[in-house]
C-alpha cells in the first residue's frame, strides 16, 4: 500500500541534464582554465631559460649568432608534428599530455647549464620542443572548450600563462646562474614535477568533447576548408615574427652588445613579457567586443612605432619603452588562436595544430634571418628591419573572416 515509484522522480532529472549541460558548455569554467593556465606558465617559465642563457653560451662555447639561433631552432622545429598531434586531439582524450608538460620542461631546461656541448644543447632542446608541442596543440582548446562563449577571454588567460612564464623564466634562470654558477641549473627541475601534480588534480574528471565521426569532417576536407584562411594569416605572422624573434631571442644579447650585464639584459627581457601578460588579457578581452581583426592592425601600426623609438633610446630610456613594446607586440596572440578556433569550430585541434606548427615555422625562418643579419651587419641593423616589416601585413587583414556570431563548441 506504502509503494514508492521512483520512475516519475528520475524523469524530470533525466530531462533536465542536457540543458543543465549545455548551459555549462557556454559558461566561463573560471577554475578549470585557470589550472590550464597556471601549467602553462610553468612550462613556459622553463622554456624562457633559453634566450636569457644565449649570451652565457656564446661566450663559452664561442658560438656565432646564427648558432645561436639554431638553438632556437632546436626548441621550436618539433612543433612541425602538432597538426598531427591535434587530429588526435579531435578524436581521443590528451590530457595525459598536457599534465605532464611542466615535468618534462623542467628536465629539460634545467640541464642547459651542464650540457657539455653544442649537441647536447640541441638535444635537450628538441626533447624540450616536442614536449611543447604536445602541450600547445592540445592545451589551448582544451581552454578554449573551458571557456563557453568568452573564447577570446580563455585564449587571454592561456596567453597570460604563457607570458607569464616568460617574464619569470628569465628573472629565475639569471639569478640561479649568478648565485649557482651554470653548475647549479639543475635545482630548478623541482618546481615542475610539483606543477604537474597540481594540474593532475585540478584536471581530473574533466569532460572533453570529442566530436562524433558525424559530427566532425574528414581530415583532408578540414585541412583543404583552411587554405584561404591560413594564406593572410600566414602572411601576418610572418611580418610580425621577425619583429617577435627580435624581442624575444635577440633581446638580452642585442642588450649585452650594447653594455649591459647578464642580469640587466635577462630582467630587460622580463619586463617586455610582463607587459605582455598585461597585453594578453586586453587583447583576448577585446577582440570578444571589438572583433579580432581591429586588435590585429592596432598591433601592426603601434608596434614599429614603439619598437624605432626604442632603437634611438639609450640606456634606460630603452627599459622605459619595453613595456610599450610588450603591450602592443603580444597583445595579438589570443585574438588569433580565438580567430583560429571559432572558425573552424569542429575541427578545432586540428586547427590549432595546423596554426601553431605553421607559427613555430615561421618563427624559426625568421630567427635564422635576425640571426644571419647580425652576423653579417650587426644585431642593431637586424633590429631596424624588423621594426618596419610588420607595417606590411596591414592589407592581408582584409582577407582574414570577421568574428563568428555562433559560439558551436
Amino acid at each position: 500500500m506504502n509503494t514508492i515509484m521512483p520512475t516519475p522522480a528520475i524523469a524530470p532529472a533525466q530531462t533536465a541534464e542536457p540543458a543543465s549541460l549545455e548551459e555549462a558548455s557556454r559558461q566561463f569554467q573560471t577554475g578549470r582554465v585557470v589550472t590550464i593556465t597556471a601549467g602553462h606558465a610553468v612550462h613556459d617559465t622553463y622554456s624562457a631559460f633559453l634566450a636569457p642563457l644565449l649570451p652565457a653560451f656564446k661566450d663559452s662555447l664561442l658560438l656565432s649568432n646564427t648558432q645561436l639561433g639554431l638553438l632556437s631552432v632546436f626548441l621550436n622545429a618539433p612543433s612541425l608534428v602538432q597538426p598531427l598531434l591535434g587530429y588526435l586531439g579531435d578524436r581521443i582524450d590528451l590530457r595525459i599530455l598536457v599534465t605532464l608538460a611542466p615535468a618534462v620542461a623542467g628536465v629539460a631546461m634545467s640541464l642547459l647549464g651542464v650540457a657539455p656541448g653544442y649537441a647536447a644543447l640541441a638535444l635537450l632542446l628538441v626533447v624540450a620542443g616536442l614536449n611543447s608541442a604536445n602541450l600547445h596543440a592540445v592545451a589551448p582548446v582544451m581552454a578554449g572548450r573551458l571557456s563557453g562563449d568568452r573564447l577570446g577571454r580563455g585564449m587571454g588567460f592561456w596567453m597570460v600563462g604563457g607570458e607569464l612564464g616568460r617574464t619569470l623564466g628569465p628573472l629565475i634562470v639569471v639569478t640561479a646562474v649568478a648565485r649557482l654558477g651554470l653548475q647549479g641549473t639543475p635545482w630548478l627541475m623541482a618546481f615542475g614535477f610539483l606543477a604537474s601534480l597540481l594540474v593532475y588534480l585540478g584536471l581530473r574528471g574533466v569532460p572533453m568533447h570529442i566530436p562524433k565521426d558525424g559530427d566532425r569532417p574528414a581530415s583532408w576536407q578540414a585541412l583543404r576548408s583552411m587554405g584561404p584562411f591560413l594564406v593572410p594569416l600566414a602572411a601576418i605572422l610572418a611580418v610580425r615574427a621577425l619583429m617577435i624573434g627580435a624581442l624575444t631571442t635577440y633581446l638580452p644579447v642585442f642588450l649585452s652588445e650594447e653594455g649591459a650585464t647578464l642580469w640587466r639584459a635577462g630582467a630587460a627581457l622580463s619586463v617586455l613579457q610582463a607587459a605582455g601578460v598585461v597585453g594578453a588579457l586586453l587583447g583576448g578581452a577585446l577582440s570578444d567586443r571589438l572583433g579580432r581583426r581591429l586588435i590585429l592592425m592596432l598591433s601592426l601600426l603601434l608596434t614599429p612605432v614603439f619598437m624605432f623609438a626604442f632603437l634611438a633610446a639609450k640606456g634606460w630610456g630603452q627599459f622605459l619603452l619595453l613595456p610599450a613594446l610588450g603591450l602592443t607586440s603580444l597583445s595579438t596572440a589570443p585574438a588569433i588562436m580565438a580567430l583560429v578556433q571559432e572558425s573552424f569550430p569542429q575541427s578545432r585541434s586540428l586547427a590549432n595544430g595546423v596554426y601553431m606548427a605553421l607559427n613555430f615555422l615561421i618563427h624559426s625562418g625568421a630567427v635564422l634571418v635576425l640571426g644571419a643579419l647580425g652576423d653579417r651587419f650587426g644585431l642593431r641593423l637586424a633590429f631596424t628591419v624588423s621594426a618596419g616589416i610588420p607595417l606590411l601585413g596591414l592589407p592581408f587583414l582584409l582577407l582574414l573572416p570577421q568574428r563568428r556570431t555562433d559560439h558551436t563548441v
